[in-house]
């Protein structure tokens, strides 16, 4: 009997993913670690962070510490190496404003990399610095809600997206940053080694599940389109209380502006009343969360502004077409019931109203 042939070796096992860091002044430390982090968990078969499977460099053009937006300083390991040597380079941006623009080494760096056919990834804002170096030409970039509206501004002609984690565009990837660096660096493990390494890190750090390019950023606020600045920031004000409403005298009172001049401005706006926006802002959060996570009716209720369930049942049922039980994914397909139902849908098939908050606490 012949011996048999081995089977063919996966990438994995023949060469290790390599990874290119640049930092920007003032970075954002916690999309930074998780990044790295989730590399590093998976790079080993035990817990000794040894780079077996995953190598990653820091590099700058001196030696100097680099400020992260929150003060704590890392020391990059390497000058600009190379990019050839690395299956992708990564920028991380941080603050947006009142610091100097990315400088013309680091845009001929990652132009070079391009041109080498190296994958490009901008984590935070640095997709703001792969779009100044001209290297998002024509591709879709991915910034967080936060940062929408500023993406708008200084590039006008991109197409941008503010609700997923991440988003892959040929050999350009962009992160909104946050946990969602977490979700990149996994989905780049999963790629190149295998799902058993990629869903390691996520166990290890204690995260959700991993959330591939089709993972949506909870509740994104109204206010992209809004010209008004005054609505906006009421509105982003609203998106950062949902837990804890303010009263609208109180948005306005911060805003330098009467209750009744917020109203007029938006209803000139947005053609509603601030009251009807906020709970609207709290409803949608509360879909989110009935949709994405298997917590309680009541204790999404209270995390969403509402202290009365019942209340809550009628009000999501006016504002989606469909109860809160009914929204969970599992439940809806049971019932054939669409995602986005509308108002005047079929009452009895809905109709569970105060019903489904029976036998849980109440307030």
């Amino acid at each position: 009997m012949g011996t048999q042939p081995k089977p063919a070796l996966r990438r994995h096992e023949t060469r290790p993913l390599s990874v290119g860091l640049l930092l920007a002044q003032d970075f954002t430390l916690s999309a930074f670690s998780l990044f790295v982090d989730t590399l590093r968990l998976a790079a080993d078969e035990s817990d000794y962070s040894r780079p077996i499977h995953c190598r990653w460099t820091i590099m700058a053009e001196t030696d100097a510490p680099i400020r992260s937006s929150c003060g704590v300083e890392v020391l990059p390991g390497s000058g600009l190496i190379d990019p050839a040597q690395f299956d992708y380079v990564v920028v991380v941006g941080g603050i947006l404003h009142n610091h100097p623009k990315a400088n013309t080494a680091l845009y001929g760096y990652l132009r070079r990399a391009a041109a080498l056919d190296v994958k490009l990834i901008g984590i935070c804002t640095g997709s703001f610095i792969l779009c100044r170096a001209g290297l998002m030409e024509g591709r879709r970039v991915c910034v967080s809600w936060l940062h929408y509206q500023d993406f708008r501004d200084e590039f006008p002609d991109h197409a941008v997206i503010g609700d997923r984690f991440f988003e892959v565009d040929g050999d350009r990837i962009t992160c909104a940053g946050g946990a969602g660096a977490a979700d990149l660096a996994a989905a780049l493990v999963e790629r190149h080694l295998g799902s058993r390494l990629a869903q390691k890190p996520h166990q290890v750090l204690l995260l959700t599940p991993m959330r591939g390019t089709d993972g949506v950023q909870p509740h994104p606020p109204m206010a992209h389109d809004v010209s008004d600045e005054q609505v906006r920031r009421a509105l982003l004000m609203m998106e950062q209380n949902l837990g804890n409403p303010l009263q609208i005298s109180m948005i306005a009172q911060r805003l330098e502006l009467s209750t009744r001049q917020l109203e007029r401005r938006f209803d000139a706006a947005l053609g509603k009343r601030p009251s009807d926006l906020y709970r609207e802002l709290r409803l949608r959060y509360a879909r989110w969360l009935l949709e994405t996570t298997t917590r309680s009716v009541t204790d999404i209720a209270l995390d969403a502004g509402f202290s009365d369930c019942a209340h809550f049942s009628r009000q999501f049922k006016a504002l989606h077409g469909l109860s809160p039980s009914f929204a969970r994914p599992a439940l809806r397909r049971e019932a054939a019931i669409p995602a986005a139902e509308p108002a005047w849908a079929d009452h009895d098939r809905v109709a569970v109203g105060a019903s489904e908050c029976a036998g849980q606490r109440t307030f």
